[in-house]
């Protein structure tokens, strides 16, 4: 599975979708807490480690969140249709 390239805004806006905090993005990515703190306190991509990025997209991805690239209307997020 290709890890799309996101931003910190991205992230900020899928955890808010979702209602976490960053304690739960944390617990959920297995990754600490002054870690989030530190991606989320700057702006531009998600940097870090490759394991951390790696982690902490998935976690959101396993949560519903599906990340919308640029297609000329900007990049974002949503949150996947429910299959009920």
């Amino acid at each position: 599975m290709s890890i799309p390239k996101v931003s910190i805004r991205q992230i900020k806006a899928a955890r808010a979708l979702l209602g976490w905090s960053q304690e739960d993005l944390a617990e959920a990515a297995e990754v600490s807490i002054p870690t989030i703190k530190r991606l989320e306190a700057s702006d531009g991509p998600l940097g870090g480690r490759a394991e951390t990025t790696t982690k902490i997209v998935s976690a959101v991805s396993s949560a519903g969140i599906q990340f919308i690239e640029e297609n000329g209307g900007g990049v974002g997020v949503r949150l996947r249709k429910s299959s009920r």
